[in-house]
């Protein structure tokens, strides 16, 4: 048998084994979780983002109800002087038809704010 030459280091007998430290498959979790935890500025960075689309959200549904509002005080200046069921039928509009669009465009932005969320909580938790 013949030894290794000065300086070498002599090989194992036994087969390579794989050594792990870490597992690679939650380690981009852990660490996008802890920046937005920390609030690094890539954490900022991304709950910015969520804050801008969230205004960029409410500044659309703003505009939606805005339009509504001014199109009918523009395309039918004379509700008030009409009368149905002994009310004018500009009171009768704001009890039957705004209120009811106003919940119901505040119910959509809470549904797609959560969504925005969700999507967020998403890009959080994905692997690269």
């Amino acid at each position: 048998m013949s030894e290794p030459p000065q300086g070498s280091t002599p090989r194992p007998a036994a087969g390579r084994q794989r050594v792990v430290l870490a597992h690679r498959r939650g380690a981009r979790m852990v660490r996008t979780r802890v920046e937005v935890q920390e609030q690094t500025q890539v954490g900022d960075a991304l709950v910015r983002g969520l804050m801008r689309a969230q205004l960029g959200l409410a500044l659309r549904l703003t505009l939606v109800v805005i339009a509504g509002v001014v199109a009918t005080v523009i395309l039918a200046p004379h509700l008030s002087a009409l009368t149905v069921l002994g009310m004018r039928l500009n009171w009768l509009v704001l009890a039957v038809l705004c209120y009811p669009l106003l919940y119901g465009i505040g119910r959509l932005y809470v549904r797609l704010a959560e969504q925005a969320e969700r999507d967020f909580v998403r890009v959080v938790d994905s692997e690269p």
